[in-house]
C-alpha cells in the first residue's frame, strides 16, 4: 500500500475521474466523443480509439492532481502506455491515484438487482494490478427495485469480492449503484445502507474499503457511511443526470465526492482543437471539483 496515496484520497480535495468504459459501453463513448461506429472496424480500432481520448484526457493540463485525486482505468488502459510510461505510472507521476476496473459486467435481472458477472480471473488481474502499480479496484453492480433479498445479495457478493482484493493489497471500490430511474429510489437506498453498515461492522481494523453510490434522494442519507471508520472515502456516480444535475444534487451531500464518467466527458469531440479541448475539459473539471469540495 502506497501510504502517500492512501493520504491523498483519505483526506485530499477533489475527485475521481471515471475513465473505465469498458466492451460495452465503448462504443457509446466515442460515439458521444465524435467518433461513430462506422469510423472504425474491430475491436482493435476500437480500442486504440478509445485510448487515445484517454491519453488526450489525462496529458490535458485541466487534468491535474488539484482537482483530480484518482482515475478508475479500464484494464486494457493499464496495460497500454501514455508517453513511453504504462497508463499507471503516468498518472501517479501527474499526482493521480490510479485504480482499475476489475469486474466483467452484470448479470441478467433477478430480484430486482443485476449481480456482477462471475469474477473468474480476479486472482490474475490482482496480480498483474499490483505489478502495474494500481492503488485499488472499483466493481459495479445495480440496484433497480427496493427488493431486500436481492440488494443484500448485491452487498454480500460486493464484499466477498472486496475481501480478496483487500488481501491482494488493494483498496477495492465497491459500487452498488441504485438506479436513478427506479420506482422507489429513495426505499432502495434505506435498505442499501443497512446492509452496507452490517458488512462495514464485520470489518477488522486493518480491512478499508471505498464506496461508490448514487447520490441518494435524501442528502446526507450517507453521512454514516461517509464516517465510518473503516471507509476510506465516499464517492458519487453520475447515474445519467447531466453534469449540472449531478453537481447540484452533490452540493447537498456532505463529505460526498464526485466520480464522474459520462458527466465529466460529455463536452468533449475528438474534432475539437486543443484548446477548444481543454478549455472544455477544465470548465468540467472546475465544476465538478466545485461540487465535491464546496457544500451548501
Amino acid at each position: 500500500m502506497n501510504n502517500k496515496q492512501f493520504d491523498k484520497i483519505s483526506n485530499g480535495k477533489g475527485f475521481i475521474a471515471a475513465l473505465d468504459q469498458s466492451g460495452g459501453s465503448t462504443p457509446k463513448a466515442l460515439a458521444a466523443y465524435g467518433v461513430p461506429e462506422d469510423s472504425y472496424s474491430g475491436e482493435d480500432e476500437m480500442f486504440d480509439l478509445v485510448h487515445q481520448m484517454r491519453t488526450r484526457i489525462i496529458t490535458s493540463p485541466a487534468f491535474n492532481s488539484d482537482h483530480i485525486l484518482g482515475a478508475i482505468l479500464f484494464e486494457q488502459t493499464m496495460d497500454r502506455e501514455i508517453e513511453g510510461k504504462y497508463t499507471a505510472d503516468y498518472l501517479a507521476d501527474k499526482g493521480v491515484v490510479p485504480f482499475l476496473k476489475v469486474d466483467n459486467g452484470l448479470a441478467e435481472k433477478e430480484n430486482g438487482v443485476q449481480l456482477m458477472k462471475p469474477i473468474h480471473d480476479l486472482d490474475e488481474t490482482l496480480r498483474r494490478a499490483n505489478e502495474r502499480n494500481i492503488f485499488g479496484t472499483k466493481m459495479r453492480s445495480v440496484i433497480h427495485e427496493p427488493n431486500q433479498s436481492g440488494i443484500k445479495a448485491v452487498v454480500d457478493q460486493q464484499f466477498e469480492v472486496g475481501k480478496r482484493i483487500i488481501a491482494s493489497d488493494l483498496i477495492p471500490i465497491i459500487e452498488p449503484e441504485v438506479n436513478i430511474n427506479s420506482e422507489d429510489k429513495n426505499k432502495s437506498e434505506e435498505i442499501l445502507r443497512e446492509e452496507i453498515i452490517k458488512h462495514l461492522n464485520d470489518l477488522s481494523e486493518d480491512e478499508n474499503v471505498m464506496l461508490k453510490l448514487t447520490i441518494p434522494t435524501t442528502a446526507n442519507a450517507y453521512k454514516e457511511l461517509i464516517e465510518h471508520p473503516r471507509v476510506v472515502r465516499v464517492v458519487a456516480l453520475s447515474g445519467g443526470y447531466s453534469r449540472a444535475e449531478a453537481n447540484e444534487k452533490l452540493k447537498e451531500n456532505d463529505g460526498l465526492i464526485a466520480s464522474f464518467s459520462r458527466a465529466l466527458s460529455a463536452d468533449l469531440n475528438a474534432n475539437q482543437s486543443e484548446e477548444e479541448f481543454n478549455t472544455a475539459l477544465k470548465n468540467a473539471v472546475d465544476s465538478i471539483y466545485d461540487a465535491s469540495v464546496n457544500k451548501r
